[in-house]
This record gives C-alpha cells, structure tokens and sequence, in this order.
C-alpha cells in the first residue's frame, strides 16, 4: 500500500481545537501574516476548501513540495493556511524568504502538540477541509504531481460541494 493513504481516526471530524500564535515578521504583501485557530482554519466561504499544511524549515521533503503548495493556494477554492512544527522561527521566516509564502495564515507548533491534536504522525502532513470544518482528506508526506492530480485534486473537489 501507499503509506500517504495511511487512514486518519480524524477523517469526517471537526478540526480540532487550537489556536496557535503567528510566525514573529512574517509578512505577506507588506502586512503581518496571522496565526492559526480552530476557527480561523474554516473555510471562507462557499464551494470552498481549507488546506492545512504542517512543515518545517528542517523538513527536507518540505522543501520538495513547497512549489506544489504554491500551485494549490493559487486555486480560487482553496485557502492554504501553513502550521509551523518545532521550528526556529528566524529559520522558518528565512524558509518562506527563500522559497515563496504562500500560506494565508502560519501558526506556530513550537511544542508539538497542536499536531498531536490533528493526528500528525510527521512532517509534511496535509489536511483538506470542507466549509462544514471538518477534516475529509489526509495526505502522509510530500504531495506529489501525481498525488496533487489524484488524490489531492480529487478531495478538493469533494470536499468543496455544499
């Protein structure tokens, strides 16, 4: 089997409770990029999806699927919100400096235990949720080409149905 298919107890539940400070100077367009919460992952509005990406700027697979990322948050359906795992937030910054910030909000996981709560096992884990708030798709490591016109293309659309 695929282990990105690996299935998730969270699949079909609400995004777990959480709020997670924002990422010290990270700025997108010249304003502050905000933390995260529970209710700040909900997707903004109809026939609209929420991606939740968990990296970090040590993550070398991270760092592969970060153009992927770029491609998905320029979908008019989906708000790609970014959780920052045990980093160091001068590192992280320098990260999305170097790489491109395409994440509308990045909280900060300097702890570990907002993943806990989401069921990471490892980082990159993405997550795709419907406007409802709850959690319909789970993806194990880096998203793929292939992945992102299967799997990942597939759940968005499902996901993003009222």
């Amino acid at each position: 089997g695929d282990p990105a298919q690996i299935p998730s107890a969270l699949i079909g539940r609400p995004v777990p409770q959480f709020s997670l400070p924002p990422l010290e100077g990270l700025l997108r367009d010249g304003q502050p990029v905000p933390g995260l919460t529970h209710e700040s992952v909900l997707p903004p509005g109809p026939n609209e999806v929420t991606i939740v990406n968990i990296w970090a700027s040590w993550c070398v697979p991270c760092r592969q699927e970060h153009p992927l990322l770029a491609s998905l948050a320029q979908d008019p359906r989906v708000k790609l919100v970014g959780i920052n795992y045990k980093d160091n937030p001068e590192n992280a910054r320098r990260f999305l400096g170097a790489l491109g910030n395409p994440f509308a909000a990045v909280g900060v996981d300097a702890a570990g235990r907002a993943s806990i709560d989401w069921g990471v096992y490892g980082v990159p884990e993405t997550f795709i949720v419907s406007r409802d708030g709850r959690i319909r798709h789970k993806h194990i490591g880096p998203l793929t080409p292939e992945a992102l016109q299967t799997s990942i293309k597939a759940a968005i659309d499902k996901a993003a149905q009222p």
